[in-house]
């Protein structure tokens, strides 16, 4: 084509056959750190929180408190081992 004329053919890369597949370390100890007792006692207060705001049909009331705990104990406990398990 008019391209071809012009520019040289760009060498193709391929990928291998077989990539293990890439697992996040922040996700896997996310999960780990949800089964502690410390995260599962904020995870039910959350959702109790949520139960009864979706039990009433006018409700100002949200769980952003309980969801911020729950996140904030979640993230403080793979703190401790996330960096050394990055590369």
């Amino acid at each position: 084509m008019f391209f071809d004329k012009f520019l040289p053919k760009m060498p193709v890369v391929k990928a291998q056959e077989e990539e293990e597949d890439l697992v996040d370390p922040q996700q896997v100890l996310r999960d780990a750190c949800r089964d502690t007792d410390h995260c599962k006692h904020l995870s039910e207060k959350y959702e109790a929180c949520n139960a009864r705001v979706l039990s009433k049909s006018q409700t100002a009331e949200t769980c952003v408190e309980e969801l911020f705990d729950l996140l904030h104990a979640i993230d403080h406990c793979v703190t401790k081992d996330l960096f050394s398990k990055l590369k």
